[in-house]
């Protein structure tokens, strides 16, 4: 696609994949939150890839909320102690690269 913010959700996907395998094991509910979350995001960044003006910053913004549920279910999981440190840490690293981009992408351009 050579859309920067498109390539790092699917990284940070991959990065979710156990994580969300692990916690399905102890909390289903949580599990599929997070799977949805995990998924808003590269669906709405390819989303906002092709439109334009506030239709195009929305889908970002949407991107950047669901990034964002998606780091708090994290916390929510290593708090439970579904997940280690460690973990939490890797993939928050992500987290951050995605939600970096994704602040560049919705702010306005004068």
């Amino acid at each position: 696609m050579g859309f920067h913010a498109f390539d790092v959700s699917l990284e940070m996907i991959a990065a979710m994949k156990p994580v969300i395998q692990r916690v399905a094991q102890r909390d289903r509910a949580l599990a599929d939150q997070m799977r949805r979350a995990a998924a808003s995001v590269p669906l709405n960044v390819s989303e906002g890839s092709q439109r334009n003006g506030r239709d195009r910053q929305h889908s970002f913004r949407v991107a950047a909320g669901s990034a964002r549920e998606l780091r708090a279910s994290l916390r929510v999981a290593q708090l439970w102690g579904y997940v280690d440190d460690a973990t939490v840490e890797s993939v928050d690293a992500i987290l951050d690269r995605e939600l970096a981009l994704l602040w560049g992408l919705t702010r306005v351009k004068p």
